[in-house]
């Protein structure tokens, strides 16, 4: 039996997945601006650590792992060596995969990329200012936490 820390109940407890010997797992990926750092090593040796326990119990696990490819630091790199902002992400990407081939990381099932799906992104933002739930400011686009009830539910700030 696996236990685990659920952060909303505050308590360890069993882990039952939502499809039988199903488990889909999101980590969020790096922004590829710059080489890979030990932060990045910890973060994703932990989560296959995580991964093949699951599919050492009898899981199948979707393990999803964006790549955020677009970004001020991304484009500010671009403009510096005076190259496509996609060849910075792509280099850094393909470090990335390098970096954790070595540490002997499974690969995730699917790497999503935001230029990829920067339509479905803008469209749900707009979204979120016609609910009122978020608003523009000075060419960005601020969440209302206050529109939230359950904002800070997780980490227990109000």
């Amino acid at each position: 039996m696996l236990k685990i820390f659920n952060t909303l109940s505050k308590n360890e407890e069993e882990f039952k997945s939502i499809e039988k010997n199903k488990v889909k797992m999101y980590v969020c990926g790096i922004t590829p601006y710059n080489s890979s750092h030990i932060g990045h090593a910890r973060c994703y040796v932990v989560f296959d650590i995580v991964r093949r326990y699951l599919e050492f119990l009898g899981y199948s696990v979707n393990y999803i792992q964006n790549f955020t490819d677009v970004d001020d630091k991304i484009i500010k790199k671009s403009l510096e060596e005076n190259i496509n902002f996609k060849d910075i992400a792509n280099r850094y990407i393909a470090e990335f995969f390098e970096d954790m081939d070595k540490l002997n990381i499974k690969r995730a099932s699917k790497n999503p990329r935001v230029s990829e799906n920067i339509d479905k992104i803008i469209n749900f933002i707009e979204i979120l200012v016609k609910r009122g739930i978020a608003y523009p400011k000075n060419g960005d686009v601020y969440f209302k936490v206050k529109k939230f009830k359950n904002y800070g539910k997780l980490s227990g700030r109000s």
